[in-house]
């Protein structure tokens, strides 16, 4: 296995990207799973990962990836917006509401203002 530098794991993060743009969850989940082994409180990435695993349907691993995100950065609006998302994907309603209105709340975006339903 060819010695892991800061570099390559830039490479890597770039290209799971790419591959994300590409429809290949994953195998951006690859990439990132040796970056995120190198700099596990890299939050990008973990967040990458996430919509990585939200994309190939692995909605738990999405979930746990992004309370990590949460754990580290509360006022994270897309991580609660995409925590949301999850959460409407797996069909409960009630935890999707309260993490839609967080991100609202945090950044009020049109798409997160429209996903917490708040009347204006």
């Amino acid at each position: 296995m060819p010695e892991m530098n800061p570099q390559t794991h830039v490479i890597d993060f770039r290209a799971a990207e790419q591959l994300l743009a590409a429809r290949d969850p994953r195998g951006a989940v690859k990439l990132l799973d040796s970056v995120i082994a190198a700099h596990p409180e890299n939050t990008a990435a973990r967040l990458l990962r996430a919509r990585a695993f939200f994309a190939a349907a692995q909605l738990r691993p999405a979930e746990l990836e992004i309370e990590l995100v949460l754990e580290r950065e509360p006022d994270n609006a897309f991580a609660h917006f995409a925590l949301a998302r999850t959460f409407q994907r797996s069909g409960r309603p009630a935890q999707a509401q309260r993490h839609f209105r967080l991100a609202a709340a945090l950044d009020p975006q049109p798409e997160y203002v429209e996903a917490a339903r708040f009347e204006t």
